[in-house]
């Protein structure tokens, strides 16, 4: 990966499609943990052609923000965060690159955060979430 695009957030890195959501969220696949006021849904798959290695997507509710001002500052905090510290997961993945990672940031307060401390959940999040994909945990035996 080039410098220019180290700290770059493109469109082929944003989550989009219906399809991958509903497999995020109801596939059975994926895993979450939290770093309040985060918590990150993340699925890990095969990597397939022509797609980053890392995908995500930000989700504020409006059960927490009926204003949409503050839910799209909130989730511009969330991503502006990402994007500075995507290179911790890119970095796991390095590893492996027939891997790739999908993940939703979900907000869970209903209070506005400064960006530093949205950063530093952030990146706890991530590193975090980097171990697991570094030392990946051998799979529960079903009985």
């Amino acid at each position: 990966m080039s410098a220019t695009n180290r700290f770059s957030l493109s469109k082929e890195e944003r989550i989009c499609s219906r399809n991958l959501i509903e497999k995020l969220f109801t596939g059975g696949m994926s895993r979450s943990m939290t770093a309040f006021p985060l918590r990150a849904v993340y699925m890990v798959t095969d990597r397939e052609e022509e797609v980053p290695q890392a995908r995500v997507m930000v989700s504020v509710s409006k059960r927490y923000f009926k204003r949409a001002v503050k839910r799209n500052r909130v989730k511009r905090q969330v991503r502006e965060a990402y994007r500075k510290n995507k290179h911790l997961i890119l970095d796991a993945l390095a590893s492996c690159p027939q891997r790739e990672v999908d993940m939703a940031l979900i907000w869970l307060d209903g209070q506005l955060h400064d960006s530093e401390h949205v950063e530093r959940q952030l990146r706890s999040l991530l590193q975090r979430l980097a171990e697991q994909l570094s030392h990946p945990k051998p799979s529960q035996p079903t009985s």
